[in-house]
C-alpha cells in the first residue's frame, strides 16, 4: 500500500507538471466562453431585430430569393431563424455570415466570424496549432491526450487527498483553508482544499471533453450507460424520388419549414435551421428543438413530409445513454440549465485554471528535506502528503 502511494503521488507530480500548462490555456479559453453568447448578444447589435406587432418569419423561399440579389454567384444552402426578436443567418459558400431581417429579408450585417470567440476557441480546442497530422490538427491531438492524463490527476488526486484516519483534525485540514498559516501552507490547501471541492465538477467537464476527443472514451461510456449496448448505426436516408411532381423543391422546404415550427418542435419552437437540398434524393433537413443546449436533428421526405430513418428521437423519449450523449456538449459547457448550470461549472473551471499555477509554485525552491535514519545521509525528496505541510 505504501509503494502504491508513492508510486500514485510520483505520477500526481509528474503528470502535473507535463500537463499543466495545456490545461492551464484549456481551462482559461473554457472560462471565457461559458458566456460567449451572454457577451455577444450585448455587444453584437446586429443580432437583434424589431418583431412588427405580431408578424411571422418571411418563408425561407422567400428570403432566399430577396437576399440571393445581393450575392450573385453565392449558393444559399440554409438559413437559421435563431427566434422572434433576433435576426437570422444565412449559410453560404462564403467566408462571411450574412444576417437578414426575418420579417423583411433585409440585410443587417456581413459578419467575419473569425473574431475573437473565434480565436479562444481555437486555442481550447487545438493550441492555435494549425499544422496537421492527415486530417486531424496536431493542436487537438496534444489537447485530447492532455485531457486525458487530467482525468488520470483527478482520480489520483482524490486518492492523495484521501485521509487515513476520519478524525476532527483530518477533517480540518481535508475541508478548511488554514488561512493565518503561512504561505506555503496556504497554497497547499488552495490545491487540496479546492480540488476536493471541484473534483465532480472537473470531471464532468473532463469526461465530457474526452467523449468528443475520443471515440473509444465516448463508446465506453455508451456502453457503460447503457448497460453493456452499442450505439444504433447512423442511417443514410433519401427522399422517395418516385414522387416527383414538377419543381416543387423551394415551395416543399416552406411546408416542412412550418411544419417545423409547428408540429416537429416542442422546446424554443421559434428557432430553426432549415436546409435546402441540392438533389432531387436529397431529404429536407430540419434542426429543431435547440434548447439548453442541445438539439434535434429531422430528416423529411422531400416529396411526402415522412420522417425519415436518420431523425433523431425526441430527447424527451431518449433512454439514459442516448441522453447522456444528445447533451454531452451542453453538459461540458454548463447549458443543459441555463446560467444556473453556467455559474455552477464556472468555479470548477476557475481552479482548473489556477492548480497548474498552484502546482508550479509548490514545487519552485520548495522541496523538502527529510532527515533520515541516524548514520545515512540527508535525502531530498518531494511528498504531497498533508502532515509534512508546515503550518
Amino acid at each position: 500500500m505504501i509503494r502504491f502511494k508513492k508510486i500514485n503521488a510520483w505520477l500526481h507530480l509528474w503528470l502535473g507538471l507535463i500537463s499543466g500548462i495545456i490545461v492551464f490555456i484549456v481551462a482559461l479559453t473554457g472560462c471565457i466562453l461559458v458566456f460567449e453568447q451572454e457577451f455577444k448578444s450585448l455587444t453584437q447589435d446586429w443580432l437583434q431585430v424589431e418583431r412588427p406587432k405580431n408578424a411571422e418569419y418571411l418563408l425561407p423561399s422567400v428570403i432566399k430569393s430577396k437576399v440571393s440579389t445581393h450575392f450573385p454567384g453565392k449558393e444559399i444552402s440554409g438559413i437559421w431563424y435563431y427566434g422572434h426578436k433576433r435576426t437570422a443567418s444565412i449559410s453560404m459558400n462564403s467566408d462571411s455570415t450574412v444576417y437578414v431581417n426575418p420579417y423583411t429579408a433585409d440585410v443587417v450585417a456581413i459578419v467575419n466570424e473569425e473574431d475573437f470567440f473565434h480565436f479562444i476557441l481555437e486555442g481550447h480546442t487545438s493550441l492555435w496549432i494549425e499544422a496537421k497530422i492527415g486530417k486531424t490538427k496536431i493542436g487537438q491531438i496534444i489537447v485530447s491526450y492532455a485531457t486525458l492524463i487530467f482525468f488520470v490527476l483527478l482520480i489520483s488526486g482524490l486518492i492523495l487527498w484521501w485521509p487515513k484516519k476520519w478524525n476532527k483534525s483530518t477533517r480540518d485540514k481535508s475541508f478548511k483553508i488554514k488561512w493565518r498559516a503561512k504561505f506555503k501552507r496556504v497554497n497547499y490547501d488552495l490545491h487540496n482544499v479546492l480540488g476536493f471541492y471541484s473534483l465532480l465538477v472537473a470531471l464532468i467537464i473532463t469526461m465530457t471533453g474526452l467523449v468528443m476527443s475520443f471515440a473509444w472514451f465516448s463508446q465506453g461510456v455508451y456502453w457503460l450507460s447503457s448497460g453493456g449496448k452499442s450505439p444504433a448505426p447512423y442511417v443514410n436516408s433519401l427522399s422517395d424520388t418516385t414522387k416527383i411532381a414538377g419543381d416543387v423543391m423551394l415551395k416543399n422546404v416552406d411546408l416542412a419549414f412550418k411544419k417545423g415550427i409547428t408540429e416537429i418542435g416542442t422546446y424554443n419552437k421559434d428557432a430553426i435551421i432549415v436546409s435546402f437540398p441540392d438533389e432531387p434524393s436529397e431529404p429536407i433537413e430540419l434542426c429543431t428543438d435547440m434548447y439548453n443546449g442541445s438539439w434535434r436533428y429531422v430528416y423529411l421526405d422531400q416529396y411526402t413530409f415522412k420522417q425519415l430513418p436518420s431523425t433523431q428521437v425526441h430527447i424527451d423519449n431518449l433512454k439514459l445513454a442516448d441522453w447522456l450523449r444528445r447533451t454531452n456538449y451542453a453538459i461540458h459547457v454548463g447549458a443543459i440549465g441555463n446560467n444556473s448550470d453556467q455559474n455552477f461549472v464556472l468555479p470548477g473551471k476557475s481552479h482548473l485554471c489556477h492548480a497548474p499555477l498552484n502546482r508550479s509554485l509548490r514545487m519552485v525552491g520548495k522541496k523538502q528535506v527529510c532527515q533520515t535514519k541516524k548514520g545515512e545521509e540527508n535525502k531530498i525528496f518531494f511528498t504531497p502528503n498533508r502532515s509534512l505541510i508546515s503550518t
